[in-house]
């Protein structure tokens, strides 16, 4: 008897997957719930655990394959042991002695593998053995990865002189296919450029009262709420505010109609190994600063991690996105479809500024709006980057609500 193991039911969202990684080749043994392959989608990558302890009997759709709902992926042989015969397919799909040896001897490692530290290797080529983990139990984290090829990288540089040229025998390229949720990313970025009547406007902030507020309070804040202080509370604050004062903002186009929402759920793009992510942070206007750093930092992690649920990525009314974490100065932000506008945050920088007359040295950010013009209109724009610009920078107006 045998147990077929299929493809998940897929959202309705999402009309097919594919096959991106086997952790399991054919004659191997499994666990019951251990993870034999992992299902890419545009959205979030699904986890296939095995329904049963045994042995995987046959692979019926290799890396790469494009599957739908409930289609066939395996099959598995309950109770079986690795080594006895299974069927014709499976002895012709055996790996060498060698492979198996290098397999068990990996299997463990592998399976404490995040999908992306997994992703990550597999472009480079590396295998466990060669990297070093520092994480829990050995475990082989992204930056374990990372400092190993700048290690490498380092190493070949200081092997070669400096004054023999490089040889044109070892200039080579690399060609790897697009994920699935680059290249939706892609789509999704020339369906706004070319649907939407997108303009952005601009405005700066002086941002030294944010500062010395987190200044004053970061130690006893991280002590009661054991989690940082950081900016982004701050600006989800400010966002929230500013869309109750102007719906317009918080409204998308379906059709001939205009869609209102009277809640606030919050996009934040994260950037993670697979592309761009825009995780939804809900209810914001019902959230304390506690909750909502500790709500940007759960979903961060999972975006990293691959771990995102399809639920985590629907929705969404507006979209932050902070470029100044990589030194950004100044960007136009695409709309997040079906979303009307998008807000750009940058790098703070110190720059001479005038005040009262006098020159002083202040730490000024700019700020981005990107809005569809079809629904908002100059004066909401405008007010709403104002807005968001009074806020940060009085931030007691944030509990008084003027």
């Amino acid at each position: 008897m045998t147990v077929e193991i299929l493809v998940p039911d897929l959202p309705e969202s999402v009309a097919d997957a594919t096959v991106a990684t086997w952790h399991k080749k054919a004659g191997d043994a499994v666990e019951r719930d251990e993870v034999l392959v992992e299902i890419e989608t545009d959205k979030v990558v699904l986890e296939v655990p095995a329904p049963e302890s045994g042995v995987l009997e046959s692979i019926e759709q290799d890396e790469g394959a494009t599957v739908t709902s409930k289609q066939l992926l395996g099959k598995l042989k309950p109770g079986a042991v690795a080594g006895e015969p299974t069927s014709e397919k499976t002895t012709s799909t055996q790996p060498s002695p060698d492979k198996r040896h290098k397999a068990n001897l990996n299997e463990e490692t592998n399976d404490a593998l995040s999908p992306a530290v997994r992703r990550l290797m597999a472009e480079h080529g590396l295998e466990v053995s060669q990297v070093k983990g520092s994480g829990v139990g050995g475990r082989i984290t992204r930056e374990d990865v990372e400092a190993y090829l700048a290690s490498a990288s380092k190493d070949a540089t200081a092997d070669q002189p400096e004054s023999v040229a490089v040889p044109a025998a070892a200039r080579s390229e690399k060609r790897v296919p697009m994920t699935r949720l680059r290249k939706r990313v892609a789509e999704r970025l020339l369906e706004a450029k070319n649907s939407t009547a997108m303009l952005t406007t601009f405005n700066e902030v002086n941002m030294k009262p944010i500062m010395d507020l987190r200044k004053q309070y970061k130690d006893l804040f991280e002590k009661r709420h054991d989690i940082r202080l950081g900016f982004m509370s701050f600006y989800i604050k400010a966002v929230t505010e500013a869309l109750k004062r102007y719906p317009e903002v918080n409204a998308s186009i379906d059709g001939s109609d205009i869609v209102y929402h009277n809640f606030f759920d919050i996009s934040i793009a994260v950037s993670t190994p697979r592309g761009l992510v825009t995780p939804v942070l809900k209810d914001c206007d019902m959230l304390s600063v506690a909750e909502i750093e500790k709500g940007i930092k759960a979903l961060a992690e999972k975006g990293r991690d691959g771990k995102l649920t399809v639920e985590e990525l629907t929705g969404g009314n507006f979209t932050v996105t902070n470029g100044g974490v990589f030194g950004s100065l100044m960007s136009t932000p695409i709309i997040n479809p079906p979303q009307a506008a998008i807000l750009g945050m940058h790098k703070i920088q110190d720059r001479p500024m005038a005040v009262d007359g006098k020159v002083e040295i202040l730490p000024m950010m700019y700020l981005a709006l990107s809005y569809d013009h079809r629904l908002i209109d100059g004066r909401e724009s405008v007010g709403f980057l104002v807005t968001i610009k009074e806020l940060l920078e009085d931030p007691t107006r944030l509990l008084l609500d003027v």
